[in-house]
């Protein structure tokens, strides 16, 4: 089974940083894609940002919210099963819970997971 545990949430002030983590433990083989959605109240999850896997010699491919472009980067440690976000002058409309999302895991006992989800991390951005 696929544990994911997000960490590095917390109340901030406008123009700061903070930096997401997600650890995905378990005997994992392999994990594709990865993302950061976020979820403000009354609001829909929306996907913030995703890494695609990479290769033995390059990064994985990313891709951002258009609200977050020039602020925010993901990363991943593929030998910690490891996402970051880093997320750099943060605005108040940035305040949200921040979900971790897996795509297609595969374990070593043979079996797949094709999608999961962290529990969340609170970000929430003073004005």
């Amino acid at each position: 089974q696929v544990q994911v545990v997000e960490s590095g949430g917390g109340l901030v002030q406008a123009g700061g940083s903070l930096r997401l983590s997600c650890a995905a433990s378990g005997r994992i083989v392999i994990i594709n894609a990865m993302g950061w959605y976020r979820q403000a109240p009354g609001r829909q999850r929306e996907l913030v940002a995703a890494i695609t896997r990479g290769g033995s010699t390059s990064y994985g491919s990313t891709s951002y919210a258009d609200s977050v472009k020039g602020r925010f980067t993901i990363s991943r440690d593929n030998a910690k099963n490891t996402m970051y976000l880093q997320m750099n002058s943060l605005k108040a409309e940035d305040t949200a819970v921040y979900y971790c999302n897996l795509q297609s895991v595969t374990m070593y006992n043979g079996a797949k997971y094709s999608e999961v989800w962290g529990q969340g991390t609170l970000v929430t951005v003073s004005s």
